[in-house]
């Protein structure tokens, strides 16, 4: 059962175990740049994971693949710069950790290094146990991802909900214990049912972090413009939209244009 939330002063890997043992819910949003970074940690948010999808929001592709180590060190780095209290969670992109235990190492201290953040995720089970087990010897947290990887979207073909079928829930739930086993403090899972997510979720002590994947896990992440509803294309079922910035960006872009092109802005006290 959740308890009062307590004041954390500060989130690490350890608190969100301890977050996990009491029963108290993880948030987490996304962040790429330095001024929402700082809106997102003052409003108390847990972790902030400087996402693969700024590919996606930020650079306008279609997949998570095109962006790099270096675009995702300079995102990070922007956030790193504007939190007190929320731990900086880092995805490695496409092509810097699947196929090379020793490359997935390089480009995990790059990202500490070069970006001060605090951990590292990755995507993937048994297939980059390895790389894993490289990272977490040099001391750098890993925070797993399992269910829909984005970075595997050709392979699966699909945006779908993963892991409907027996077979790809068992491979799920053994490759989540794996991760648990390996030193993993924490796992994402991504669009798969609800009751198999809450299966993992009691099954192993790392907390577990749902998008698309039901209530009964340890805590909530969501991309931030979708949940400000600053994008608007994108409307899968578990996206809860607290605003709509679109229309009221649009909006105020619009006026300010119209009061430009009038003689209104600036007026008299508005100038020096």
């Amino acid at each position: 059962m959740s308890t009062a939330k307590k004041e954390y002063k500060r989130i690490t890997t350890k608190t969100l175990v301890d977050m996990k043992k009491k029963g108290e819910k993880i948030s987490m949003l996304t962040a790429y740049d330095f001024t929402m970074a700082k809106i997102v940690d003052s409003a108390g948010i847990d972790v902030i994971l400087v996402g693969d999808s700024a590919s996606n929001v930020m650079a306008g592709h279609e997949t998570t693949l095109p962006i790099t180590l270096d675009q995702m060190i300079y995102h990070a780095a922007s956030v790193v710069r504007a939190i007190e209290r929320s731990l900086v969670v880092v995805d490695l992109p496409f092509g810097s950790y699947q196929s090379d235990p020793k490359e997935a190492l390089r480009s995990a201290i790059r990202i500490m290094k070069e970006s001060g953040g605090h951990a590292v995720k990755l995507e993937g089970g048994k297939e980059v146990k390895e790389s894993i087990k490289r990272i977490l010897n040099a001391g750098i947290p890993v925070m797993g991802h399992l269910g829909l990887t984005p970075q595997s979207i050709y392979k699966f073909g699909t945006y779908t909900v993963r892991a409907k079928e027996e077979a790809e829930a068992d491979k799920l739930i053994d490759d989540a214990i794996l991760l648990e086993k390996t030193g993993c403090f924490a796992l994402v899972l991504e669009k798969v049912p609800a009751k198999l997510a809450q299966k993992v979720a009691e099954k192993i002590n790392i907390p577990v972090i749902g998008i698309g994947a039901g209530n009964g896990v340890d805590g909530q992440v969501l991309v931030t413009h979708d949940m400000l509803g600053m994008t608007h294309e994108f409307n899968p079922r578990f996206l809860r939209r607290y605003l709509d910035l679109y229309t009221d960006m649009k909006n105020a872009f619009s006026q300010y244009s119209a009061d430009v092109k009038s003689g209104d802005f600036p007026n008299d006290t508005e100038q020096y």
